[in-house]
């Protein structure tokens, strides 16, 4: 199945028109402007349909001429634009269309046909399983409402190929003996959403960060999820952090966050989402490139900060950097003082902050004596252990690196060879890394 996802955000997208918090701010500044939930499937088979779904469709280069049913997960403004079904009759059209879903989001769509229109109505209702054009689609119960308890629902969606997905959206966390409906799924994608990021307030009715995250471990405990299932974030609003902070967050559980326009095909994702994701910040110096990787960890509650630089005796200068980088810090974070960067990625159990790689170089250069004519092939051993142990990494990881290419060629050799070998350390974890940033004058571009 080919899958578009139109809409990723919540019900007032992302960010919020009216809103300028700082997840909203950043979002803008991106330009990264979400639109409500929805998906198109194979171009004949529509995942509920907001106001703002036909739109989305032609803003990513398709139609929904080809459009013959409408699975509608529950009647909530956001997912259910009846209007649509009035647009469809005023185009020359005569194929009929099933438009599906809970009695009362139905009860919406009726007064927006004509007697003569080709729509014909599904009520369905969490149990039922049916056959929609060549899918097999059986519909469970969401851990949500409009106005009675089992008006909204969720689809599993099992297409021509034995190709499986899981529409959860919208959905709160779900109670235990739901889990036994999924038991053995082994899905190809599962789309669930998580609204609420980290407000704690807003009740049940849709997911949290920690929610989300506990959901996707049931799931991989009972079967639905394996490593190969493509587990996408979707429904995403300013409840969360800034988007760099979420993919990191959502990584933490093997997740990621969907985006508008971006098309999968269910069953060919195997491994699209690694078990942590890999974060290089590239800047020079006082570029800001430290605060902006302390920032997309800081709302983690326990991160291990790797000092790469160790301590100088007798430099008062070097020492008052020091402490102010560690002032800034949460004290909730634990600070490890070594070089051996590789062996504290292979060891590691909470997320790692490492700063930063040019420090960790300088240090394999004076470990093995390179400054005074010793041979290089030991620090690059060092460097494929490195690199071997940042892509095996079981957790979420952001690496600080200076950016070396942009002056002028240093004076001396050992200035230029050092910065060559470090352009080369950068280019080749910028490889390796899901995501990559350029600071300048503290404003974060992303590369990656």
């Amino acid at each position: 199945m080919e899958v578009l996802l139109l809409g990723t955000g919540a019900a007032d997208g992302w960010p919020n028109p009216f809103c300028t918090c700082p997840s909203c701010a950043d979002a803008a500044a991106r330009g990264e402007i979400r639109g409500q939930t929805a998906a198109l499937v194979d171009d004949v088979l529509l995942l509920d349909c907001g106001p703002e779904a036909p739109r989305a469709a032609l803003r990513h280069g398709r139609t929904l001429a080809g459009v013959r049913h409408v699975l509608l997960t529950h009647s909530h403004p956001d997912h259910l634009g009846p209007q649509a079904l009035l647009f469809r009759s005023w185009a020359a059209t005569d194929s009929e269309i099933e438009v599906i879903g809970p009695v009362d989001a139905l009860d919406q769509c009726r007064d927006w046909i004509a007697p003569t229109d080709p729509v014909r109505f599904v009520p369905v209702a969490a149990g039922d399983v049916l056959t929609v054009g060549e899918y097999r689609v059986r519909v469970l119960p969401a851990a949500h409402r409009v106005l009675a308890d089992g008006d909204s629902v969720l689809y599993d969606v099992q297409g021509p190929g034995g190709d499986r997905m899981l529409w959860a959206c919208d959905t709160g966390p779900l109670p235990v003996e739901w889990f036994d409906r999924v038991a053995g799924a082994e899905y190809d994608a599962v789309f669930l959403e998580e609204t609420f990021g980290d407000r704690m307030d807003l009740g049940c009715a849709h997911h949290t960060l920690p929610a989300f995250g506990e959901t996707v471990r049931i799931l991989r405990a009972c079967g639905a999820v394996t490593e190969r299932t493509d587990v996408v974030a979707v429904h995403l609003g300013h409840h969360n952090p800034p988007l760099e902070q979420l993919r990191i967050r959502l990584a933490a559980c093997g997740a990621r966050a969907g985006d508008d326009g971006e098309v999968t095909t269910v069953g060919s994702a195997t491994g699209k989402v690694a078990a942590a994701q890999r974060t290089l910040v590239l800047g020079g110096v006082r570029s800001g490139k430290s605060r902006h990787a302390e920032e997309l960890l800081e709302s983690f509650p326990a991160v291990t900060y790797v000092a790469t630089g160790g301590t100088r005796d007798g430099d008062a200068e070097w020492a008052e950097r020091v402490a102010l980088h560690r002032a800034r810090r949460p004290q909730s974070w634990t600070t490890v003082e070594t070089d051996d960067v590789a062996a504290v990625l292979r060891g590691a159990d909470e997320p790692l902050l490492i700063d930063c790689l040019g420090t960790w170089l300088t240090a394999r250069l004076d470990r093995h004596d390179v400054w005074s004519g010793g041979d290089v092939t030991a620090v690059e051993a060092d460097v494929e252990q490195l690199l071997e142990a940042w892509r095996s990494c079981a957790v979420p990881v952001v690496a600080v690196s200076n950016e070396v290419g942009s002056g002028v060629v240093p004076a001396t050799a050992s200035g230029r060879l050092f910065r060559d070998l470090l352009g080369r350390l950068n280019a080749r974890v910028a490889a390796e890394s899901e995501s990559v940033t350029l600071v300048v004058a503290g404003i974060p571009t992303r590369l990656r």
